[in-house]
Formats: C-alpha cells, structure tokens, sequence
C-alpha cells in the first residue's frame, strides 16, 4: 500500500464508489450518509475473516461501525492485517476485557465539572461538543460516550460550560473534542469559537480533529470561514500510519495552515500498525511535508477490549529512541501515557543521563558516545 522509502503521497480517488458523480464523492455530507456500518455493506467489498464478522456482531454493544468511504478506500481487501483496516474493523478480540481495562481510562469523569466540560490542568479545559465521529477508532478512549453504543446519553451543556470558563480567569487554552468538533454545522462552530474569542482570558483555542484524515471533503471554505471566528487557533489531526497521507489529506492541511491554524499530529501506538522505527519514520516525514508538527505519540490507554491492539511501554521508548539523531528534532513526537485515573498526560524518554554530580553531568548521545558536561 505504500513504500516506507519513498515520501510519495497517493490517492485512490473513488476507488470502490467509481461512477459516482464527483459532485457527490467531495461533498462531506455524501460522504456522512454513505459510511459502512453493516456487516453485509463491509463484506460487499472485503472478504471478511470469521474474526471480523464475529467482531461485528459484538462492536453493536461496545463502540458503533462506521468508515467514511474515502477511508475504507484504503483499506487493503486482501490482507486482514492491513493497518488501515485493523484501525476500524473490530475483531472479537473487542470481547475481552481485563480486570485493568476502565470504561473511562483516563479519568474524564472524575474532573468533568459541567456536563461535557473537563478541567483537569490549572490552566486549560477540555470541552466535548459531540459524540459523533466521522469513522470510529476500535480503540477509542472515549469508547463510552462516542456513538452512544453503550447508552452513555451524552448531552453536552455547552452554554453552561462556556459560563464556567468565563468565570475562572486562570483557564487560558480552551481544547475542543468529542467525537469530532468539525461535525458540527458550519454556524454552531463559529458561535462556540466567537463566544470563546470574546472571553478575554482564554488566550488560544485548540480543535481535536480526525476528520481530515476520515473526510477531508469537510475542509470547505465555509468552515474556514467559521474556523476564522476565533484569531487564535490551533489544530490537532490524528494520523497513525503513512498510508493514510493522502493527497486528499495534504490538499486539506494546506488548506488549513493557509487559513491561518497551525497543525500539529498526534498518533497512538498500535501492536502491528505503527510500532516500528521504519513505518513510524515514514508517517512523520510525511506529516512535515503536509506542514504537520508531530506532537504526541501516545501509549494506548486502557480501553476495554483493546489489549490486542496494545504495545509494551517499551516499545514506544525504543521507536523515539530509534528517531533521535536520524532524523530532523521537528519530526520527533513526545512519547506520552496519559495516566489511569486522571493523572494527565506523562512523557517518557529515552534515558540519556549515565550519570550526575552537583556539578558534573555524564551523557550519553544517540550513538551511546559518552560526553561530560561541567555545569556551573
């Protein structure tokens, strides 16, 4: 599906859908009514393992299907490890649970002080606005409340959320999620970021966003148009592996960093997705040729039903180890856990410190050399 050499972005256009109207495959809205969410719609086109169709059959009470036709473009139909695929088709590995798994991982609920607003850090909130995704992500954090699979009935009180940070002068960075914020209509999004332009202490706005990778058809000028309502926005987009950096996705961050909204890319380290040195390398080169900043990498949380899909802690040291020094310090992601329980997030490092006096510092390089450092 892609080299690992070879920084080539590709497109397979229409691919399944050929002879639809172009009109209709790059409007987002087509897009959204003709997502794959069926058992017999998937198997139209794939060859489904006993493992996926019996996935299928448990995903209904865990976490909904849906792919947006431009992603299950590509998918890889004849490979079930594909990493696209294994990213959105659930297997019914999904049906084990371990005693450590929590419905909510990271401790949302416990730092939710309004319904669908979450402060966590002194300075910053998290707002969710939907719990609706474009595609949804077999090991999604909020499993629980996205889609609405498992009765979660979520209702955010966006109103009263934006009251509360008016009254607490020390939030200054506002971070939209969901579900994806950039499924809301192109006026309610522009009167959330006006309202959050107008709170004189809030100094920047964050958006948390799949759907340039799932939709990139969403990226019209009307919600560039929106996206201006707020003079200080930032952009995350969720990219995990190079296959999924399109065309498509590169025409849509263009659009976005023209627009004024810097981008920054946070990815998740997936068992037999993305947790190699080599595959890894090839999706960051890739985002900074779309002018997109690795951000974070993150450990999978503990998602109920995603063992299979987890790697040791490890193995993320060993790929930012792997990176340092090969390639250019822009490209490099900060390794994270955000922590059970509503720790926050926690960066892990390569250890690079031999040793250390008051006043003398033994260090070790990418290559493992050995150098000394007299501090004053």
């Amino acid at each position: 599906m892609y080299s690992k050499d070879n920084l080539h972005l590709w497109s397979r256009g229409q691919g399944h859908w050929q002879g639809i109207p172009n009109s209709e495959w790059n409007d987002w809205r087509w897009q959204m009514r003709n997502r794959l969410s069926k058992k017999d719609e998937i198997a139209r086109f794939i060859k489904l393992s006993d493992d996926e169709a019996a996935g299928l059959d448990i995903a209904a009470a865990k976490l909904h299907v849906s792919i947006t036709p431009h992603f299950f473009n590509l998918i890889d139909p004849e490979n079930v490890n594909c990493p696209i695929r294994r990213q959105v088709v659930p297997t019914c590995s999904e049906g084990d649970i371990l005693d450590y798994e929590d419905n909510d991982p990271v401790g949302e609920e416990g730092s939710m002080v309004v319904p669908g607003l979450v402060h966590r850090y002194p300075d910053r909130v998290l707002l969710l606005v939907t719990d609706r995704c474009g595609s949804y992500c077999r090991y999604c954090t909020r499993s629980r409340l996205v889609s609405n699979a498992q009765g979660y009935g979520f209702h955010p009180q966006v109103e009263k959320s934006l009251d509360y940070i008016k009254s607490h002068t020390e939030i200054r960075d506002v971070l939209l999620s969901g579900g994806d914020p950039l499924l809301l209509s192109d006026s309610k999004l522009s009167s959330i970021l006006t309202a959050l332009a107008d709170i004189s202490h809030v100094e920047f706005v964050r958006i948390g966003s799949r759907l340039p990778v799932f939709l990139p058809q969403r990226i019209t000028s009307g919600l560039l148009d929106s996206l201006n309502a707020h003079p200080n926005l930032w952009m995350s987009i969720h990219v995990n592996h190079p296959t999924e950096c399109t065309v498509e996705l590169k025409d849509a961050c263009n659009k976005l960093s023209k627009s004024g909204i810097p981008l920054g890319n946070q990815s998740v380290l997936l068992r037999g997705i993305n947790d190699d040195i080599e595959t890894m390398k090839s999706l960051i080169h890739r985002l900074l040729m779309m002018k997109v900043k690795p951000y974070y990498l993150y450990q999978c949380d503990l998602v109920p039903g995603s063992s299979h899909l987890r790697t040791p802690v490890a193995k993320g040291i060993e790929i930012i180890k792997g990176l340092r020094g090969s390639t250019t310090g822009y490209a490099i992601p900060q390794f994270v856990i955000d922590a059970p329980g509503g720790g926050g997030k926690i960066p892990l490092n390569p250890n690079y410190v031999e040793s250390s006096t008051d006043d003398l510092w033994v260090l070790k390089n990418f290559e493992g050399k050995s150098f000394y450092y007299q501090s004053v």
